[in-house]
């Protein structure tokens, strides 16, 4: 097995603990979903959120989900101006088969705008 990893992100739409929560879990489901990948073939999940997102961590989705024993981190994203607002981009690493090119990275809400170039 192969060490990969898989790309996302997601925009919120208000800056409320349920909210984040709700995007961040239907962002990972579809992550590990559409990549076929199982709870024991995750190595870890790294998030970022923007500078205006402080309701709550997003790897509590995560734990939500039953992700707790997989190795979580938040970070901050780079305030870069005219960058993508109320954005929580994620940076999952996974033991997989598939070859790079068939991964399928998930851009989901606003954040589609992001990586338009990806079959959906």
């Amino acid at each position: 097995m192969a060490v990969r990893a898989l790309r996302g992100a997601t925009t919120l739409d208000v800056d409320e603990t349920s909210h984040m929560s709700e995007r961040v879990r239907a962002l990972l489901a579809q992550m590990l979903e559409r990549n076929g990948v199982d709870h024991d073939d995750l190595i870890s999940v790294v998030f970022t959120a923007t500078d205006d997102l402080h309701s709550g961590f997003p790897a509590v989705a995560a734990r939500e989900m039953g992700l707790g024993d997989v190795p979580l981190l938040c970070a901050r994203e780079l305030d870069i101006e005219g960058g993508m607002p109320m954005c929580v981009r994620v940076l999952m690493h996974v033991e997989s088969d598939r070859a790079r090119g068939e991964l399928r990275h998930v851009y989901l809400e606003q954040a589609r705008s992001l990586r338009d170039d990806l079959p959906e």
